[in-house]
């Protein structure tokens, strides 16, 4: 894929210039930092206390015989730290340093930052049909109207705030948890797997897919970190920021016990400590009505990385505060961006920059994007123009008609009845074997949590279990 991209995939970038001495002057780690504690030496000296020596008493005597003690103490053995073990200390967990967006942006100057290299990873998943519920009127979170969705809203974000740092506007794009990729593959944006020029031909391509798309799961970030630590070595090991914005936490079966992963849970942890080898930033957002808590635990405590490359940002619980739209879009650029500069010193500081080690050449797991299931559909990629959204027929809604203004974009996918009548429209993957009071069915697996019906949206009083 980093073939595809302009020259500056196929060659390591010249880092530290342009002010990264400067970030180490004023970096300095042989100073305590301000905030260090400090001990004042005991009353009455200048120096730190010690007690007066006193020969300790001599032993008892013992009609037994004993060997006699040797007259000189053994070196003290030397321990010898790997330097690139105690920098992968340091960087172990980066705190959230700044205030505001013009200090993320000094920073990412200061630290030498070139070029942001983004990728862009989409959730396709069949959740995202119902957690808008609270924070998007009721609608697919997917769905496309007069307004922004939150999936075009954070992308416009960020790609605006990432320009000046993109010297060739290149935006590679792909699509998870679809019906064609579940939690095992990514599409890309384009069948040529070429990439995106700019954020506003993402935006514009993500338009002329999502009608096509029928959404599926479960959900798992694996494949899309994969995908872009592939991209990173075939560049040479340029530095890059994978953008995942995902409608939900990884899935998580009910009755796993607190402590233990699930497989798509487990796979992410690992693509994640993987991918601390590279010059990779992951910066996940988190859209739609949640939960979050297990995607705050990912953030704050996955163990055994190189440096802390992995950033949760709550999209949603900015942009519901009561200030100014451009105050929000503010707030949400920083929370995503202000681990970055330390991120990229980090992978600057251990040698994972320009060409890679040897230990992790070679080592990506070298995926391959599948097609975008639009031209599975016989439509043409290459589209002047979008297609028009107001002209398809609508089939039954996932929701009840007073849900007004509700349009889900898998509603236009090629539908299979035979499938839709015999698997959980939750998870996707197993049968249907739960009914409730209204009369709609989900697995045992996924209904026994369920406060609401996901399809007509009543509340749940009654649960039936169908064999």
């Amino acid at each position: 894929m980093g073939s595809s991209s302009s020259s500056r995939r196929n060659s390591p970038r010249a880092v530290g210039q342009g002010g990264a001495s400067h970030w180490s002057q004023s970096q300095s780690f042989s100073q305590a930092p301000p905030w260090a504690p400090s001990y004042p030496p005991e009353a009455g000296t200048g120096y730190p206390y010690q007690a007066p020596y006193s020969a300790p008493p001599p032993p008892p005597p013992t009609s037994t015989y004993s060997q006699p003690t040797s007259t000189y103490s053994q070196p003290t053995p030397q321990v010898t730290v790997d330097p690139r073990r105690r920098l992968q200390r340091r960087y172990s967990r980066i705190a959230d340093d700044y205030k505001s967006l013009d200090q993320v942006t000094e920073a990412l100057a200061r630290a030498g930052l070139e070029s942001s290299n983004l990728i862009v990873g989409i959730d396709f998943t069949k959740s995202n049909e119902w957690t808008g519920k609270l924070s998007f009127n009721r609608r697919s979170l997917h769905h496309l109207g007069d307004v922004q969705n939150p999936y075009q809203h954070a992308i416009s974000i960020i790609g605006r705030t990432l320009s000046a740092f993109d010297e060739d506007n290149m935006i590679p794009c792909f699509g998870f948890g679809d019906a064609s990729t579940h939690d095992q593959e990514v599409f890309s944006f384009y069948p040529d797997e070429r990439p995106c020029n700019g954020f506003e031909e993402a935006l514009t391509r993500y338009r002329e897919l999502v009608p096509h798309l029928r959404l599926a799961g479960p959900t798992s970030f694996a494949p899309i970190i994969e995908m872009a630590t592939t991209i990173v070595e075939q560049s040479g090991g340029q530095y890059h920021v994978l953008l995942i914005i995902a409608d939900g936490q990884v899935t998580r079966s009910v009755d796993l016990e607190h402590g233990h992963l699930s497989p798509q849970e487990q796979k992410t942890v690992d693509a994640i400590v993987k991918a601390s080898e590279y010059p990779l930033s992951i910066i996940l957002v988190g859209v739609g009505d949640g939960p979050w808590d297990m995607m705050k635990e990912f953030d704050d405590n996955i163990p055994a990385r190189s440096f802390d490359n992995f950033q949760f940002v709550n999209f949603t619980e900015i942009m519901a505060k009561n200030v100014s739209q451009s105050r929000k879009e503010t707030e949400f650029a920083l929370a995503a961006l202000m681990e970055i500069p330390e991120q990229y010193r980090a992978t600057q500081e251990l040698k994972l920059l320009g060409k890679l080690m040897e230990s992790v050449r070679g080592s990506s797991p070298q995926r391959v994007p599948l097609p975008p299931p639009f031209e599975t559909y016989g439509t043409s990629a290459y589209s002047s123009k979008p297609p028009q959204f107001t002209s398809f027929k609508k089939s039954a809604p996932p929701y009840p008609s007073n849900d007004v203004g509700y349009d889900s974009p898998s509603s236009v996918a090629p539908s299979s009845s035979t499938w839709d009548n015999h698997v959980c429209p939750i998870c996707l993957s197993s049968p249907k074997d739960m009914a409730f009071g209204c009369g709609h069915q989900t697995c045992c697996e996924c209904g026994q949590t369920l406060q609401l019906c996901p399809i007509c949206r009543s509340e749940i009083q009654t649960r039936i279990k169908l064999y």
